[in-house]
């Protein structure tokens, strides 16, 4: 029998232009969840950095106007570096704790910037990162696209975990890939909070017989700076993304949520043995797979523009 433990997704609101203070109040939540008893927490996708929702950076086709240089040489003096001290703050926190935590940054890696989602383990501080494969709509314009490096899962005493970014979920290969790696605990951080996502998240949960853990942020326009170009207007109380996360179960039941109320930390008790039971009669990548008729093949080297050889 499997040790039950319990979960959290954390639904909060990033400071875009402040990427410490975010990191400050995660750490905050953190530390929370795990007086609660949370052994795993997620966090929102683009947390630290920030998810500029509404802004074009002003590139209409053919077109580079001057405030959107200017807009992306703030986001990525916003974003983070692995050696920062942002990621330090989160390191130290999930040692005190002994949490596994999951989260959302803007990684800068010389002139470019990543959508990225952090593993820490522990004392092991950490471990590894998973940058958004693919950019969704005119996210292409401003993040890069990551390589087949940096989609690991990790052998927990609480299961396996992996993470997969917004909309790279409706990617079937990339679901398969994580299948194929044992994902038990799959972590779904994302800026999504239509209607429509939680129906998503149940039939990842069904199709890979796994616990489903999305987070979204709750955040209004008050949170950004008067410098950003939204959309949605600039009335402070304008809600910019709703939140709706939740956790679900392996047969696709809904465990804690989806809130749209405001920030706030959901919890679900965790039993890995429902990983096994949902196996019972379909494993997608085993006894329900047809290796005779389809197969998938991923390329997992890392891709650099320059190497010295």
């Amino acid at each position: 029998m499997s040790v039950i433990f319990k979960a959290a997704v954390v639904q909060m609101a990033a400071n875009p232009d402040d990427p410490l203070g975010t990191a400050e109040q995660a750490v905050a939540k953190l530390r929370e969840a795990a007086a609660n008893g949370a052994r795993l927490v997620v966090f929102p996708e683009a947390l630290i950095g920030g998810y500029p929702k509404g802004a074009s950076f002003g590139a209409p086709i053919g077109m580079r106007r001057p405030e959107g240089r200017a807009a992306y040489a703030r986001y990525h003096r916003a974003a983070i570096d692995l050696d920062g001290p942002e990621v330090q703050l989160l390191a130290e926190a999930t040692a005190e704790t002994g949490a596994f935590a999951v989260v959302g940054v803007i990684e800068r890696d010389g002139g470019t910037v990543y959508c990225t989602a952090l593993y820490f383990d522990g004392e092991k501080g950490l471990v590894g990162k998973h940058r958004k494969l693919m950019p969704t709509a005119a996210e292409r314009l401003i993040w890069g696209f990551g390589d087949g490096s940096t989609m690991p899962v990790f052998q927990t005493e609480l299961g396996t975990i992996g993470a997969v970014i917004c909309w790279e979920n409706y990617m079937p290969a990339l679901r398969m890939h994580m299948y194929a790696q044992g994902v038990s605990l799959y972590c779904a951080p994302t800026a999504d909070d239509r209607d429509t996502w939680l129906p998503t998240m149940q039939h990842i949960a069904m199709e890979g017989r796994t616990f489903v853990l999305t987070a979204c942020q709750y955040i209004t326009r008050g949170a950004y700076g008067a410098a950003h170009e939204s959309a949605l207007g600039d009335d402070p109380q304008t809600i910019m993304m709703r939140g709706g996360s939740a956790i679900i179960g392996p047969l696709g039941t809904v465990l804690a949520g989806p809130d749209f109320s405001g920030e706030t930390v959901l919890y679900a008790d965790i039993d890995p043995d429902e990983v096994m039971k949902g196996k019972y009669d379909f494993d997608v990548t085993g006894h329900y797979a047809r290796p005779d008729v389809f197969q998938l093949l991923v390329d997992t080297k890392e891709k650099r523009a320059v190497r010295a050889v």
